[in-house]
């Protein structure tokens, strides 16, 4: 039987289309039951503020000079820094916030937003300014930890008056940013539409997976921590938010101008940090002038909660020789 090549061809093409362009919409897409609005979800010491059109969940401990603002990683919020916060509140004011797209804060959906996209780490920037003017905070010690520790960097950037000092925790600062190839189909309505549903492994083993990984000593991983993590994934749009999160990552290249920082830099790193390893702290802390580096040993990536008395001896003893 002789085979007809154009008419495989066609059917292939025919199939790849089908499927690139119409099985996605057969796909159900289904509402997570049980979610809520996030401001429905905060604790007794939650605080809601609306800045920049967005209604952002904080707290607040202590009061007086200094202020250290802390900015939690990816896939945490606020409840990441229970350990340490109000130990730290002692020396000062310490506000801890959610970035957009996680913990307690709105999450808008874009077709319904104005302005600048709320799910960028531009934004996220710019909101740390912007809280601090709702605050009456003219300048705070920036602490960052992991991605936050990104966005830290990224705040002095673009608001250097603001910054009194940095202290940047396993903080992922070289490369990062979504795949080449997902800027390539990320506009496309089927990948928009499929994309939370991906997100949402994150509320399976996955995501508990990750906690683990984060520890050293993963011994120390209470059922209340993990419980704790999976709160927001009562929020309500909470996988759309993420996706639209992963989509807007971007390198932003933070190591280009890393010899023009002029602050005061703590570099704090877990040596057994096996989501960003220690050697991007040493390489960090020898790029930038005049930085501290800690290494607190037999530590994992979260070491303000894994070994939080000993971070908070090597944050406060940096804080005496910063002011």
């Amino acid at each position: 039987m002789k085979i007809n090549k154009r008419k495989i061809i066609i059917i292939l093409l025919s199939s790849f289309l089908f499927v690139f362009f119409v099985f996605p919409y057969l796909i159900p897409v289904p509402k997570i039951p049980g979610t809520f609005p996030p401001y429905m979800l905060g604790k007794e010491d939650s605080k809601f503020m609306t800045v920049n059109g967005l209604k952002v969940h904080y707290k607040i401990y202590g009061s007086g000079e200094p202020t250290i603002i802390l900015m939690h990683g990816f896939g945490a919020y606020t409840f990441s820094f229970d350990p340490i916060i109000r130990d730290l509140s002692k020396y000062g004011t310490v506000i801890a916030f959610d970035r957009p797209a996680f913990g307690f804060t709105e999450r808008p959906l874009l077709e319904n937003w104005k302005g600048p996209n709320p799910y960028t780490n531009e934004f996220a920037a710019d909101l740390v300014a912007n809280l601090m003017d709702e605050l009456g905070i003219s300048k705070a010690i920036i602490l960052g930890h992991s991605a936050g520790g990104a966005v830290a960097l990224l705040t002095y950037y673009r608001h250097p008056d603001r910054v009194a000092a940095l202290i940047l925790e396993d903080a992922a600062v070289y490369g990062g940013g979504a795949p080449w190839y997902v800027g390539i189909f990320q506009y496309l309505p089927q990948f928009q539409r499929l994309g939370p549903l991906l997100i949402r492994s994150i509320a399976g083993d996955l995501g508990i997976n990750t906690i683990y990984l984060a520890w050293y000593n993963d011994s120390k991983i209470t059922p209340d921590i993990i419980e704790g993590y999976r709160r927001p994934l009562m929020a309500e749009n909470w996988d759309y938010a993420l996706w639209q999160y992963t989509l807007a990552s971007r390198d932003l290249r933070l190591s280009e101008n890393l010899s023009r920082i002029s602050v005061p830099v703590l570099i704090i790193t877990g040596t057994e940090d096996q989501i960003i390893p220690p050697s991007y702290a040493e390489r960090l802390a020898s790029e930038i002038p005049g930085a501290r580096l800690v290494k607190i040993e037999q530590c994992g990536h979260i070491p303000h909660e894994e070994k939080p008395k000993e971070f908070l001896s090597v944050v406060t003893a940096f804080l005496g020789s910063a002011d």
